[in-house]
């Protein structure tokens, strides 16, 4: 068991009947908070034909989702410091009411330029609900009680996700496509009164004047931009070897030296050193930089496996998908159970060496298959990677103090975006060199599925695109190994936990 686990005491609670309640109050907001990030992820995509119908644009929708990644992805870091220096609240509050706003501004676009940028406010917004959300669970049960509350967000962001498409394409099909940003003001509206309300923090001494690097965060931004957009449109927009691609990745390696020195001279940095020389912390965001990664195989490429190769309509493969969401909470509330005889790394180290074995199995399915094989590997891989994640993120919480929890938290949530935007890059180029190993040519997975779809492709190609999802698949598990690596090597193997 982990030193320090069986000597935790629990976070005080008020003797008042109506504390627990305005706890009860709050964890509601957060659900409704981590709701609408999740949503707003995905509830889009199935809106694009009526949305690219109504400003036009079509050449840059993707802009849609790729800029609303990045805000969320490059503020992470600057309001998990914020909220370590000002409170949760002010950063939730502050970040709730900017994405309403962009919500709002969507629903009013007149083209797709200003719905990019609206988009991009949202993201903005976005970014403090995620990390702060995640920060504040911490921050409201100590160590025995915070596997129910994180399993409960585990839950809604699973849920949302997959909600997301259905709900954006009912939206759009019987009422109008606006109606699914408008719909987040009266859910996002809830989430604010609640906090305001029942949310209360420490006073904050007010004669120690704050200081805030914003030159560490403007380099921030600015070198996480510059990086996601290469890497989000690197091999889409333009060629891996062009001249943007090159001129970007060399501006965002500039940048890092920037970023660097900017942050070894500040005196409170947005990213501090302490986050990469602990070695609980460092492990921790490593290996969750590599759960992003994996996770981009089943998320992106088994659905089109499903439809192309195993024949399924639409709502069936999505089916297949969605089942590791019903796994995935279930086995992040039981893990408790398992990390506290085992231990935090132990624990992780089980669910992620499980999932590495469940992806590497993946390719050696038959040709082509039957629908519950696969559906039966994501229900195997959701309880391995809620075996995998919780007890990190709980573990890795409980190793500071109340002043760091955020710029933590924020960190290894940080880790995690980039591994995925990282994996949606380097997987889609594996997948297309596979096809056009296979077929000869040019061949890219959205022109053969698109073939797939009017009946045009021959047998050869499903077996291509079956050759293309396996090889990815054999890079998740990859990724999964290297995870388990790095928590066998870097990891302690006892985490030193704080006393509460």
């Amino acid at each position: 068991m982990d030193q320090g686990d069986t000597d935790i005491q629990p976070a005080a609670t008020d003797a008042n009947p109506h504390g627990s309640h305005r706890r009860g109050a709050v964890v509601a907001a957060l659900m409704l908070a981590m709701a609408l990030a999740a949503l707003d992820a995905t509830i889009v995509s199935t809106a694009v034909p009526q949305i690219v119908g109504d400003l036009g644009g079509f050449s840059v929708f993707s802009w849609l989702f790729s800029g609303y990644l990045l805000a969320v992805t490059v503020t992470l870091p600057v309001y998990g410091k914020l909220s370590d220096t000002f409170g949760r609240k002010p950063v939730l509050v502050a970040g709730a009411a900017l994405f309403l706003l962009g919500s709002l501004l969507c629903a009013l676009a007149w083209n797709m330029g200003a719905l990019i940028a609206f988009r991009v406010v949202q993201g903005l917004g976005g970014g403090a609900l995620q990390g702060t959300v995640q920060t504040l669970a911490a921050d409201l049960y100590p160590l025995k009680e915070r596997p129910k509350i994180q399993s409960k967000l585990s839950t809604v962001w699973a849920v949302s996700a997959v909600a997301g498409p259905g709900v954006g394409g009912v939206l759009a099909a019987y009422a109008d496509w606006r109606w699914i940003f408008l719909v987040n003001l009266p859910i996002g509206a809830v989430a604010l009164w609640l906090i305001v309300r029942h949310l209360h923090e420490p006073e904050r001494d007010s004669t120690v004047r704050p200081r805030i690097d914003w030159a560490g965060a403007l380099a921030v931004f600015a070198c996480g931009g510059v990086l996601l957009t290469a890497l989000v449109q690197g091999g889409v927009a333009w060629p891996w070897l062009s001249a943007p691609s090159l001129g970007l990745f060399g501006t965002g390696l500039a940048l890092v030296a920037l970023v660097v020195a900017v942050e070894r001279r500040a005196a409170e940095p947005i990213i501090p050193g302490w986050v990469w020389r602990r070695r609980t912390i460092a492990a921790v965001n490593l290996a969750l930089g590599a759960l992003g990664l994996l996770m981009v195989a089943p998320s992106v490429f088994l659905p089109t496996y499903a439809q192309s190769v195993l024949g399924l309509a639409p709502v069936a493969a999505g089916f297949v998908l969605s089942v590791w969401t019903l796994s995935w909470p279930v086995s992040a509330a039981l893990s408790q159970h398992v990390y506290r005889r085992i231990g935090f790394r132990n624990t992780a180290m089980l669910g992620i060496g499980t999932a590495a074995l469940v992806l590497f199995t993946f390719p050696f399915l038959p040709y082509p298959g039957r629908a519950w094989q696969p559906t039966l590997l994501m229900l195997v891989l959701g309880a391995a990677l809620g075996l995998f994640q919780l007890p990190l993120i709980v573990g890795v919480q409980s190793t500071v103090g109340w002043a760091e929890r955020g710029t933590t938290t924020a960190s290894v949530l940080f880790c995690r975006q980039i591994g995925q935007t990282f994996g949606a890059a380097l997987f889609g180029a594996v997948a297309n060199g596979v096809l056009a190993a296979r077929l000869g040519g040019a061949s890219d997975l959205d022109s053969v599925t698109r073939a797939l779809d009017a009946g045009t492709a021959p047998e050869t190609t499903r077996r291509a695109i079956a050759d293309a999802v396996h090889a990815v698949y054999l890079g998740a598990s990859c990724a999964a190994a290297l995870a388990f690596l790095v928590l066998l090597f870097l990891a302690p193997r006892k985490f030193p936990v704080l006393s509460e």
